[in-house]
């Protein structure tokens, strides 16, 4: 008889929180873009698909291609008025990036690697691979950095673009 209640209890609960599980929703991903910028941004999964989309091939460690789609940072960097093109000059050219991951990790970039007047790679902030969006330990976001030796600066799980001078 005990056991018997106990299972039922146990059911309950389960029940319970599966019911508690199903009524949680997911906050919407997103990416910031903060610091010398004109305005500053918030991007949802669906600002960013609205956008032009790019493509870009990565290896992964086994060297087997893999085709991101994502956004150009250039274009992210354009929306938010950072200086770029011909305005990228002078003091200017002192600018970098600062991409922010979930975990802590840290990449940088002058402003001048990310733009099109001074390079034709194209980084991209990719929000799917192989037509499949990226696996949660990836994504939401993911910076793939294409011609790059050592894949350290395509960093994953981007939550901050953030803009600054460089100082001594």
């Amino acid at each position: 008889m005990k056991t018997g209640c106990l299972y039922i209890i146990l059911l309950l609960v389960c029940f319970s929180l599966h019911t508690v599980q199903a009524q949680v929703k997911e906050a919407p991903a997103f990416i910031k873009v903060t610091g010398e910028v004109k305005t500053p941004l918030q991007l949802t999964m669906t600002d960013l698909t609205k956008m032009k989309a790019t493509m870009a091939t990565l290896k992964d460690r086994d060297g087997i291609d893999h085709r991101y789609t994502g956004i150009a940072v250039q274009d992210i960097l354009n929306q938010a008025g950072v200086t770029t093109g011909k305005e990228l000059r002078g003091e200017n050219l002192s600018k970098y990036l600062l991409v922010r991951c979930a975990d802590g990790y840290e990449v940088v970039f002058s402003l001048a690697e990310l733009d099109s007047a001074f390079t034709d790679r194209t980084v991209i902030l990719a929000y799917e691979v192989d037509s499949k969006p990226l696996a949660a330990d990836k994504g939401p976001f993911r910076l793939v950095v294409p011609g790059e030796k050592k894949p350290a600066r395509s960093c994953m799980q981007v939550v901050e673009l953030v803009v600054r001078f460089a100082k001594e």
